[in-house]
């Protein structure tokens, strides 16, 4: 359960989730823009967890070796570790804002809940992460409701850092805003950082456990 919890919070700390939850509460509909993110968000999270973790068990009920969730962590860590190094590599001296960001400031609620499917499902990062839960979930000896429950509470952590400043602006309005921008900014001009950092603690984290497993 833990692994799934850090996973969890790999996802949450990722600009994908915090960035546009902030941006989206500049747009002309603040808090309709920033909720429909939300919402499809927690949902899109939930969906792929919810199939990799059916996947599992269907892999796990047959006649595969008992082994085969350590090599599936292995494979999931050395891909994020991947993924870090490619972020650190290939960044650049001056941060370019990405064109999605741009197009936050004028997002309706429809176009943000679409932002919020591609930024999850259509992520390759999103859904590694997601899919190293579901695995995890899957292969646990949980009944099939409290797998359900774990995907609900999973998908809720990792939406937690796109639930808190749309509460926070439910709570307190504009005033909220000041905080946010400098958030904003430090995200921006640290986002690879971050990533790269979220990425390889990871990955360092689902290889050493996927090779204590073997």
């Amino acid at each position: 359960m833990g692994e799934v919890v850090a996973l969890a919070l790999g996802i949450a700390a990722s600009p994908f989730a915090i960035l546009p939850a902030v941006l989206l509460l500049f747009s002309p509909q603040p808090r309709a823009s920033a909720l429909a993110y939300l919402l499809t968000w927690f949902a899109s999270i939930a969906v792929v967890t919810t199939i990799f973790a059916l996947l599992s068990g269907v892999i796990g009920s047959s006649d595969a070796p008992a082994d085969w969730l350590a090599w599936v962590r292995i494979a999931a860590g050395i891909g994020l570790i991947g993924l870090a190094v490619q972020q650190w590599v290939t960044r650049t001296a001056t941060p370019k804002t990405p064109r999605w960001m741009e197009k936050l400031q004028t997002a309706t609620p429809r176009s943000a809940s679409g932002l919020a499917f591609l930024l999850s499902i259509a992520n390759p990062k999103i859904v590694l992460l997601a899919a190293a839960a579901g695995v995890d979930i899957g292969g646990a000896d949980w009944q099939l409701p409290m797998q359900f429950l774990v995907v609900a509470t999973f998908a809720g952590v990792a939406s937690l850092t796109v639930t808190l400043p749309v509460a926070a602006h439910v709570a307190a309005g504009a005033r909220v805003l000041g905080p946010l921008t400098r958030i904003k900014d430090w995200l921006i001009r640290n986002n690879v950082a971050v990533l790269a950092t979220v990425f390889l603690v990871l990955g360092i984290g689902l290889v050493s456990n996927g090779v204590a497993g073997l």
